[in-house]
């Protein structure tokens, strides 16, 4: 599987399937629904969070049903509200409006927690960067610190970036389990997932991924677009005069805490750049 897949039309399938990508731990599906109409899945050794992108539907969970979730419009109307569904469970969908979408994302876990939802009021939400430094985004974190003993290595987030932007930025990277001399920890690994959207739809940004070795990837990023991260630095910029929305999945291979390595070289952008401290302490 490519590293960046391409918008098209997914009938409700999953866009990476369970343990067979180069992000092995991760699972991503986009469901589309009108009105009374159904989708069930049940995700055998991965834990998920079905998140209402637009639009209003029941969702159950092993029987526990959670009534009428999703508040917005769509995804640039305010913030998402969503459930969680433990490993193995099975979970049935119905809409209650048309146009209703939902992004599904999964994370490798063995043990089986509780299901929850997650209402618009428990997202965090942090504000990095600035118009002036051109890296101004928020971010904001359905599922974070509100699932410490509830979940497994699960993150998810929705990140906001203002045209002309970049996010991802000072570069960093976290694809390795590593330890400072002192013995504090220097990076965590993960596997992570984009998924961008872009208002108006017609905008575009890019998505750079590079390696400590110098070998690097350079990709075009448009409306509906999926890139999966295995390795390596990943900052992205998005095109003057179009937001740029990405739905962010984060797996961690051995815990839950997300600490980031930013490239040596520009770790002295971290101070000129505001809300880097809060944004990494919204991960930890």
């Amino acid at each position: 599987m490519p590293a960046l897949i391409r918008q098209y039309d997914n009938h409700n399938h999953p866009i990476i399937e369970a343990g067979i990508s180069i992000v092995p731990r991760t699972y991503f599906n986009l469901i589309r629904l009108n009105k009374e109409q159904t989708y069930s899945a049940c995700l055998e050794g991965f834990e998920s969070v079905y998140v209402v992108l637009s639009g209003q539907a029941d969702i159950t969970v092993g029987g526990r049903r959670f009534a009428a979730v999703g508040q917005r419009k769509d995804l640039w109307s305010g913030k998402a509200d969503s459930v969680y569904a433990p490993a193995d469970a099975q979970v049935d969908v119905t809409a209650i409006q048309n146009a209703t979408e939902i992004a599904v994302a999964g994370g490798q876990c063995r043990t089986r927690y509780e299901p929850f939802r997650v209402t618009p009021d428990e997202v965090e939400m942090v504000e990095v960067g600035s118009l002036k430094t051109h890296s101004r985004r928020r971010i904001f974190h359905i599922l974070g610190h509100n699932a410490l003993g509830r979940a497994g290595n699960l993150l998810v987030s929705e990140l906001y970036a203002d045209g002309g932007c970049w996010s991802g930025y000072p570069p960093h990277k976290h694809d390795q389990d590593r330890k400072n001399n002192d013995g504090s920890v220097e990076e965590t690994g993960f596997e992570e997932v984009y998924h961008y959207r872009f208002n108006p739809p017609t905008g575009f940004g890019v998505q750079l991924i590079f390696q400590p070795d110098g070998t690097e990837e350079c990709y075009r990023t448009r409306n509906g677009d999926t890139i999966l991260i295995d390795k390596g630095f990943h900052p992205t910029v998005t095109s003057p005069g179009h937001d740029e929305y990405i739905f962010t999945i984060l797996v961690g291979h051995n815990q839950r805490s997300l600490v980031q390595h930013f490239k040596e070289e520009h770790r002295h952008l971290m101070s000129q750049i505001p809300g880097i401290a809060a944004m990494r302490d919204k991960f930890k």
